[in-house]
């Protein structure tokens, strides 16, 4: 027989993503519809060894959902590593009387949220809130689709400055072990070429694309890098790249922290509220050590192990169509 719940805690944890005071706003709604108290942590795991848990209710999360960032600020916590650490935690929320936590953010968020739940038999559910959508149990993270169109228009505007002077260009986009923010960029900007973490693409093979670009009488062109790529990063690329290869006047962008910040865009609302919304009717269903997802357009729910774990995939169509459209 599941608990009952009447008192629960949301946080931000690790990095921040647009669309995390959408998820806030709507975990804060619809508990108080279901006459459940909600508190806030401030500063995720940190601010909940330290106690700073505040009570929300629904005009706290008003005039948010727009906004990037999230209200409860968020940090990475090496004390959470530690027993000591999370046993601290435990007396904090112990303080407030909190039944069961919904913790919004990516692989290290719910690796800690495993962890405690099950040393200390606090119902947890997980939120996907990072930009890189590298996550396994659903389609979309939170962050992403803003992520991507931030990079879009940054990219837009750089094609603006390479066909002007006849350039290559190299873009830095985040995604340290993930493609997903490259290759949709690279698609939806008409890029040359993408580089991702999961194709080991080598200077060689570049080089030759290029070549043919040039062949075809291509007057500039603009290779799309993921921070993570085996290769280097783009200013290591490009150097590597124009050290053998000097038809195109070679620069280099990096977007970098851009991507994180920003009003989420009405993908990201949509889909923040929908998990939002969902994380607390699981709890209600007796749900634990999952986290809410989004595949085929339908709720799931994966447990932090899988979610975790799991690689999840690039779509091989889409790396292909970037191959094919490139030419």
């Amino acid at each position: 027989m599941s608990r009952e719940i009447k008192r629960i805690a949301v946080f931000t944890s690790g990095g921040d993503a647009p669309g995390m005071n959408a998820a806030i706003r709507a975990v804060v709604r619809t508990a108080a519809y279901n006459d459940l108290h909600v508190y806030g942590i401030s500063r995720g795991y940190e601010g909940m060894i330290d106690g700073e848990l505040a009570r929300l209710d629904v005009r706290d999360v008003g005039n948010i959902i727009h906004r990037g960032g999230t209200m409860l600020k968020t940090a990475r916590s090496q004390r959470f590593i530690t027993a000591e650490g999370r046993k601290m935690a435990y007396e904090s929320l112990l303080a407030y009387d909190i039944d069961a936590c919904i913790a919004i953010g990516g692989n290290g968020t719910f690796t800690g949220a495993d962890i405690f739940s099950r040393e200390y038999d606090i119902p947890m559910i997980g939120v996907p809130g990072t930009i890189d959508n590298d996550l396994y149990g659903t389609d979309f993270t939170i962050g992403f689709d803003t992520a991507v169109n931030t990079a879009i228009e940054a990219v837009d505007k750089i094609r603006d400055t390479a066909d002007s002077h006849n350039r290559l260009f190299f873009v830095e986009v985040m995604g340290r072990n993930s493609g997903f923010i490259a290759l949709s960029t690279a698609i939806c900007t008409g890029a040359g070429s993408v580089l991702i973490p999961e194709i080991d693409t080598s200077i060689e093979e570049l080089i030759d694309l290029l070549r043919k670009g040039v062949k075809r009488k291509k007057l500039f062109s603009v290779v799309i890098v993921a921070e993570g790529h085996p290769q280097g990063g783009a200013a290591q690329i490009a150097q590597k790249v124009k050290e053998a290869f000097d038809y195109y006047d070679t620069k280099v962008a990096i977007i970098g922290h851009l991507q994180r910040g920003g009003s989420p865009t009405g993908f990201d609302r949509l889909l923040a509220s929908r998990l939002g919304f969902s994380a607390v009717e699981a709890l209600l269903q007796g749900k634990s050590n999952v986290m809410v997802g989004l595949v085929h357009d339908s709720i799931s729910y994966t447990p932090f192990a899988e979610a975790i774990k799991q690689d999840k995939p690039l779509n091989s169509d889409l790396v292909r169509m970037a191959e094919v459209l490139a030419i």
